[in-house]
């Protein structure tokens, strides 16, 4: 094995900080800079900056040990750690100024930081700041409240290492199983891993043993919105508001929850009321220009969303969301504002990125296609590399449904389930029409638009469960779909009506339109086997081209790379052939194309499939007042129109590797 790999590396990492403990400074400084010759890792070079400048401060080389601290945060910026040892040598230095602004980096970029607050602390006394004294002894007051595993969890959760948060923090509640600060931290951590299901029930037991916990209802809360459980989120927030009447934040999350059920008016209103109480926090007004936007207010969403980054010049999502109404056209102005912000070494990866897609979208409405791919590029790498996503995944999930979900599977238990007609699924890959098809089929007196729903994959969440062992292991489902209780599926299926009904308005039939959903066909047949589905299907390039200049809110981790985009439509294919073959005649294929080409033919066709009377207004579906959540709600709210089904031939220079993903020459 060569010497330099890295679990050599770590142990002489672990050996050259016993050096510093044993006060051995010199050796622990030759070790340093003798490793740092046969790494090229950046963040081993990192690290070993910290050791190199820590035992050069304890030895009191303070000039030399800022040099080596100033190289540190050359490579690493952010490392809030090495702006706290920064701190301590500039105090060494006598620059009690510079040792308080690096102190208070190091806070900004990680708030459990005790040494950096006792500090400030101690600067603020100096400098008679009394304001600042009071926020960073509160602020401290909290951290040592906290059991010494919840602060190293809290110290960890900000370095990003959750893993490892997760680790501690597990061991540390399987020995105080009631801690309600643990089992929230817990959450926290699964939310930011996007293990969702664990995340809620932590949460609702938390709220169990503890229901005046402010903290965790509040973070129960912002799931539930997440999930798109806005129901039981509206019931929690009236809580929160009883115990806090005059929380802003609160307030936004009701009129958040009141846009997801469909009370649009009542939402509207209430973020024009918060605005009102207070009109300099950006985000206030992007979530009022979200609901303006859903309700089709357009002029109104856009004033709502320039008002957002006039107070916040460098908030990716503003300008992200103006470009997101699809028909906004950016001044030189705007572009040039977008530009100069990308280059802030300070900015959140977050604005970064939604900076670099807007900027994308500029340019395509300009005709710049270079440089809008460039920005799409650029904003599809950071966000590819942050999700950690790997299309292996999809395609082994994709294999095991092929797997398990027979023509055996369905001649046994395909009788089962729920017999009610009134859901219309419409699935396929985001960006494919169908949001066009749920305004058409929702234009008909007999069906409700509704949105997105999160009911189907919440209930494959639970059946799958939590792989034990090694990611790469067969999960529970879809194979326990051949040996649950054969009663949960008419369970399930009623769950599904139930908790979908505070969607749907007085129609007998309804349309859930999560694109994903194409995965779980089959455990859809068993629960609700009068269900009607239709897959949304739209040519590959133009297809896989169109989600991989989209910025998803969340979902669509594949459409980041070219090659995976290529590779998910291609396993989706083969998996809808599948269903076609041991589900013939369950789903209706309709080409977004031939939607495009013949609008009356296609909507008889979906029309004679669900089992409804021809209605003009389908036809006429521009004309339907409705709320619509999704990033095409602008174009549907206009007649059919050609010239998107092409656009992808401008960026084709560079498609090559998708091109050779989907075998087109």
């Amino acid at each position: 094995m060569d010497k330099t790999s890295p679990p050599s590396i770590e142990s002489q990492l672990k050996s050259i900080q016993k050096l510093i403990q044993t006060t051995k400074f010199d050796d622990a400084i030759n070790q340093s800079k003798q490793l740092q010759t046969q790494t090229s890792d950046p963040q081993h070079q990192v690290e070993l900056w910290y050791l190199i400048a820590v035992a050069q401060r304890y030895a009191k080389r303070f000039s030399l040990a800022l040099t080596s601290i100033n190289e540190l945060l050359k490579l690493d910026h952010k490392h809030s750690r090495a702006n706290q040892e920064q701190g301590f040598i500039n105090l060494a230095l006598d620059e009690p100024t510079l040792a308080k602004k690096s102190f208070e980096t190091a806070v900004k970029l990680n708030p459990s930081l005790v040494a950096s607050w006792q500090a400030l602390i101690h600067l603020y006394r100096d400098e008679k700041q009394q304001d600042n004294i009071q926020k960073a002894a509160n602020h401290l007051e909290k951290l040592k409240k906290l059991p010494p595993a919840l602060l190293a969890v809290t110290e960890l959760m900000y370095e990003g290492k959750l893993l490892k948060a997760e680790q501690i923090c597990r061991h540390f509640l399987q020995n105080n199983k009631r801690h309600v600060d643990g089992m929230c931290m817990l959450a926290e951590i699964g939310i930011e891993l996007k293990i969702y299901d664990d995340a809620e029930f932590l949460l609702a037991s938390a709220l169990e043993l503890e229901p005046a916990h402010i903290h965790a209802r509040s973070l129960y809360l912002n799931l539930l919105i997440r999930l798109g459980k806005y129901k039981v989120a509206a019931q929690q927030v009236e809580k929160l508001l009883i115990a806090q009447p005059d929380n802003l934040s609160f307030k936004i999350a009701k009129a958040s929850a009141l846009t997801g059920l469909g009370e649009i008016e009542q939402a509207i209103n209430l973020f024009q009321q918060v605005v009102t109480e207070n009109d300099q926090v950006p985000g206030f007004h992007l979530q009022l220009g979200h609901a303006l936007k859903t309700k089709g207010e357009i002029e109104k969403a856009i004033t709502a969303y320039q008002k957002a980054y006039q107070l916040s010049p460098a908030y990716g999502d503003a300008f992200w969301s103006l470009a997101n109404t699809k028909t906004y056209r950016f001044s030189d102005s705007e572009i040039a504002q977008m530009q100069a912000q990308q280059d802030n070494i300070d900015l959140a990866l977050t604005d970064k990125i939604q900076l670099h897609f807007a900027t994308g979208k500029a340019f395509e409405d300009r005709k710049d296609y270079d440089q809008a791919f460039k920005a799409y590029q650029q904003g599809n790498e950071l966000q590819h590399a942050h999700s950690g996503f790997n299309i292996n995944k999809i395609e082994q999930q994709i294999a095991e449904q092929i797997k398990y979900c027979t023509r055996e599977l369905f001649e046994i238990r395909g009788s089962l389930g729920l017999n009610v007609p009134d859901p219309i699924f419409i699935v396929g890959l985001p960006r494919a029409g169908s949001t066009l098809l749920e305004q058409i089929l929702a234009s008909h007196s007999q069906v409700d638009g509704t949105m997105e729903l999160h009911n189907i994959l919440g209930l494959a969440s639970r059946l799958r469960g939590r792989s034990k062992s090694q990611s790469d292991e067969e999960a529970q489902y879809p194979k326990n779909l051949a040996e649950i209780n054969p009663d949960y599926f008419k369970r399930f299926g009623q769950q599904f009506i139930d908790e979908t009904q505070v969607y749907r308005e007085k129609a007998p039939l309804f349309i859930d339109k999560m694109p994903n959903n194409f995965l779980h066909i089959g455990l859809i047949r068993l629960i609700l086997p009068n269900a009607k589905i239709i897959d949304a299907r739209r040519s590959p390039m133009a297809c896989c081209f169109s989600g991989f200049k989209q910025l998803f809110a969340e979902g669509q981790d594949f459409s980041y790379n070219l090659e995976d985009i290529g590779r998910y439509y291609q396993a989706y294919l083969k998996l809808m052939a599948h269903w076609n073959e041991v589900l013939p005649g369950f789903v209706l294929t309709v080409n977004h194309e031939d939607v495009v080409d013949d609008l009356e033919t296609q909507v008889r066709r979906m029309l004679d499939f669900v089992g409804l009377e021809f209605e003009q207004s389908c036809v006429d579906f521009h004309k339907t007042k409705r709320n619509i959540k999704t990033p095409s709600s602008e174009q549907v709210r206009q007649p059919i129109y050609k010239s998107a089904t092409e656009q992808w031939r401008h960026f084709e220079p560079y498609l090559g590797p998708l091109k050779k993903v989907l075998n087109i020459d």
